[in-house]
């Protein structure tokens, strides 16, 4: 690589990473202002405080790197701007196209990032931020119960259940179906199941199972029975940021088990799946968007072109929540509805990418 490209790559991921490392304190610094009087209340151990911000700056930063991407690049391509650098470069021969490479590598490298932290690290980080959120600062009144729970859990077997409580573990009306082909060979009533962690037991409460023979059905019932059942407990309802906590491949298997399940949630997985690629990918799109709305100097300076860039950053943001919601919450594609910001915002890169370059 040429002197160009060192000079403007060492810019474009130097202030990228610099926003970041501004932002992150900042960051942990409203959110624990938020949540001390909760840690101090539960009396949380100082360790887990440390791990739940390394969690914490791991998931924002894959959260909202797009956007600390995007006004970084305008930032410091501002700057070479107003100190006429870019007329420099351009008027010793330099295409703007090529003016733009070191921006592409950069993007690239960011993408590479990007996906390994989106694939790999920011799940973990999201199981880990997850779980101390609700085991220290969630009300129990915060977790709600779930009402009627249908599910498929494997090819022979169906339950439900009229109200599951993940803090207690239980279940009211609930129903267990085994089914041979088409034909129901037994099926399981009880009032009350609840599980034990400790034993891994399901107890029923007044319960009832029919046995279907050829002529005549076999019937148990009683007031209470510990027993083994084909699912896990989490099976009547998934929590809700399960997908943010598995790697890739985990949750492309998971989403799978889940259709076999006859879930109700495929399209909130398939929005977290579609997503651990779409972001990367926006780090070209914004990239390109950055450099084209930055590389004029204006009348205005440096502060014309950041207000460009922040309502076109929120524009994408705003975007990108609203189709993703959209998705999750009715039965209009997820793949669409995770790609769209990027084809729009793709479409008006091009254009401003022609613009720019007269």
């Amino acid at each position: 690589m040429k002197i160009l490209d060192w000079y403007i790559l060492k810019r474009y991921l130097g202030t990228f990473f610099m926003l970041l490392l501004l932002f992150i304190p900042i960051g942990i610094t409203v959110n624990l202002a938020e949540k001390i009087d909760k840690i101090f209340k539960n009396e949380v151990p100082f360790i887990e405080v440390v791990y739940y911000y390394i969690d914490f700056t791991i998931y924002f930063a894959n959260l909202l790197f797009p956007l600390f991407l995007f006004l970084s690049v305008i930032w410091f391509t501002s700057k070479l701007a107003n100190n006429t650098e870019v007329i420099a470069f351009l008027s010793s021969g330099v295409s703007f196209y090529r003016f733009l490479r070191p921006y592409l590598i950069g993007a690239t490298l960011v993408c590479i990032g990007a996906l390994v932290l989106g694939m790999y690290l920011a799940p973990k980080a999201s199981a880990g931020f997850n779980d101390f959120k609700y085991k220290y600062l969630k009300n129990s009144s915060d977790v709600q119960e779930t009402k009627d729970v249908y599910r498929q859990i494997n090819d022979n077997e169906f339950i439900y259940a009229t109200n599951f409580q993940p803090k207690k573990l239980s279940a009211r009306n609930f129903t267990l179906e085994h089914f041979e082909g088409n034909e129901l060979k037994f099926k399981i009533k009880a009032d009350r199941l609840e599980f034990n962690k400790d034993s891994a037991y399901y107890t029923l409460t007044r319960y009832e199972k029919r046995t279907v023979g050829k002529t005549n059905d076999i019937l148990e019932s009683g007031n209470k029975l510990d027993t083994i059942l084909p699912f896990e407990i989490d099976a009547l309802t998934p929590v809700s940021y399960i997908a943010e906590t598995l790697n890739y491949q985990e949750l492309n298997k998971f989403i799978e088990q889940e259709k076999r399940r006859g879930s109700g949630n495929i399209n909130i997985y398939q929005v977290v799946a579609y997503k651990r690629w779409s972001i990367p990918v926006s780090a070209y799109i914004l990239t390109i968007i950055a450099v084209s709305v930055s590389a004029m100097k204006r009348r205005g300076g440096m502060g014309v072109n950041l207000a460009v860039g922040i309502a076109i950053a929120f524009t994408y943001v705003f975007m990108d929540k609203v189709f993703g919601t959209i998705a999750e919450k009715s039965t209009f594609s997820p793949i669409i509805a995770v790609w769209f910001p990027n084809i729009v915002f793709g479409i008006l890169a091009f254009f401003l990418l022609r613009k720019a370059k007269r």
